[in-house]
C-alpha cells in the first residue's frame, strides 16, 4: 500500500479497499433494502448523484434542509445495518492515515455516480462530532477529487481516485471544501464513512 499526503491532514491510501468485489456485493445488498434515490437540495434542485445510506442513521436532503435521519424517509424503516466489512475498513483506513484507532462511524453515505454525475464544491458540516475524520472509498470507475480547503475558491488540488483508493481527512481539514468530477467511464460508487451523532 502506498500512502500519499494530499494536503495537511488529507491522506490518500492507494489500493487500500481490496478486494473491491466484496464491497460492491455488499452495496448491492444494502441498496436492495434501501434503494438509491436522487435527493433534492433545499432549493428543489435534484442532485446528479444517486444516494442511499446504512448504519444508525442516514444522510437526507429535501425542502426541510440537509440532515441525518434515523429512519429512511422513503420507507419509514431503519436504514440497513452497516456491515462489519464496511466498519472494519473505515477503522483501518483512519488508523493508517494517522487519525488513531478509535474511529467508530455510525453512518455510511453511499453515492452512485453514473456518467455525467458529479458533486459540486461543499463541505461535510451536518455532523455533531467534527473531531472524527471522514473516510471516503472509491469503487467502480475512477474519478477526479478536487480539494479546496478552507475556502470554496481558487484552484483546487486535483487528485485522481482509482478503484480501491481511500481518501481520509480530519483534524483542521475536517470541514474543508471539496468536490468530485464525473466518473471517467462507467459507474463510480463512493462510500463515505462519518461519525454523525
Amino acid at each position: 500500500m502506498k500512502i500519499t499526503p494530499v494536503a495537511p491532514e488529507v491522506v490518500l491510501l492507494h489500493d487500500f479497499a481490496v478486494p473491491t468485489d466484496e464491497l460492491m456485493a455488499a452495496v448491492e445488498v444494502l441498496s436492495a433494502a434501501a434503494p438509491f434515490r436522487r435527493l433534492r437540495t433545499p432549493g428543489g434542485k435534484p442532485m446528479s448523484a444517486a444516494m442511499t445510506s446504512c448504519g444508525d442513521c442516514g444522510w437526507f436532503s429535501d425542502a426541510r434542509g440537509y440532515r441525518y435521519e434515523s429512519l429512511d424517509p422513503l420507507s419509514g424503516r431503519p436504514w440497513p445495518e452497516m456491515p462489519e466489512l464496511f466498519a472494519s475498513l473505515a477503522r483501518r483506513a483512519a488508523a493508517a492515515a494517522g487519525f488513531g484507532e478509535h474511529f467508530a462511524p455510525d453512518t455510511c453515505l453511499i453515492n452512485r455516480y453514473e456518467p455525467g454525475a458529479r458533486m459540486g464544491a461543499h463541505r461535510d458540516a451536518d455532523e455533531r462530532d467534527f473531531s472524527q475524520p471522514i473516510v471516503s472509498v472509491t469503487l467502480g470507475a475512477a474519478a477526479t477529487f478536487l480539494w479546496y480547503g478552507d475556502q470554496r475558491a481558487g484552484s483546487p488540488l486535483r487528485v485522481r481516485l482509482e478503484p480501491g483508493d481511500v481518501l481520509v481527512w480530519g483534524g483542521r481539514a475536517r470541514r474543508g471544501y471539496h468536490a468530485v468530477g464525473t466518473p471517467e467511464s462507467g459507474t463510480r460508487i463512493n462510500l463515505t464513512f462519518r461519525r454523525a451523532r
